[in-house]
């Protein structure tokens, strides 16, 4: 049996880090949440995971803070945010800087799929 990819989901909103799990299993993959950016830095998840779902607005580190420490620590995950607030000048800014791409929440499963496989080199 093949062994299932593994994403990680950073988002602050609890009911949206319990469905995201039933759905990427769906998909196909595997995931494993984090309630905050602190909590993810101080797991090793950065080392197994193989694309990171990560929401833009949250307290004390937001998702743009966690991106650019991720990269000063030169974990290179290709990272998909999510959002609730939908804004093109920043999810514009976000591919820029080098986000895989941005969601706005709420998406389908259609738009999920394609990014993580956009971000996993599947397409």
């Amino acid at each position: 049996m093949k062994a299932r990819l593994l994403i990680s989901v950073v988002d602050d909103d609890q009911s949206f880090r319990e469905a995201l799990p039933e759905l990427l299993n769906e998909l196909g993959f595997a995931a494993r949440t984090f309630s905050s950016a602190k909590e993810f830095l101080v797991s090793d998840a950065g080392l197994h995971s193989s694309c990171l779902l990560l929401d833009v607005g949250m307290p004390e580190m937001s998702g743009p803070e966690l991106f650019r420490e991720l990269r000063r620590r030169n974990v290179k995950i290709p990272v998909v945010f999510i959002t609730a607030r939908r804004d093109e000048a920043a999810r514009s800014q976000l591919l820029n800087d080098g986000a895989v791409e941005c969601l706005f929440k709420p998406f389908d499963e259609t738009a999920m799929l394609q990014a993580l496989n956009k971000a996993i080199g599947r397409e």
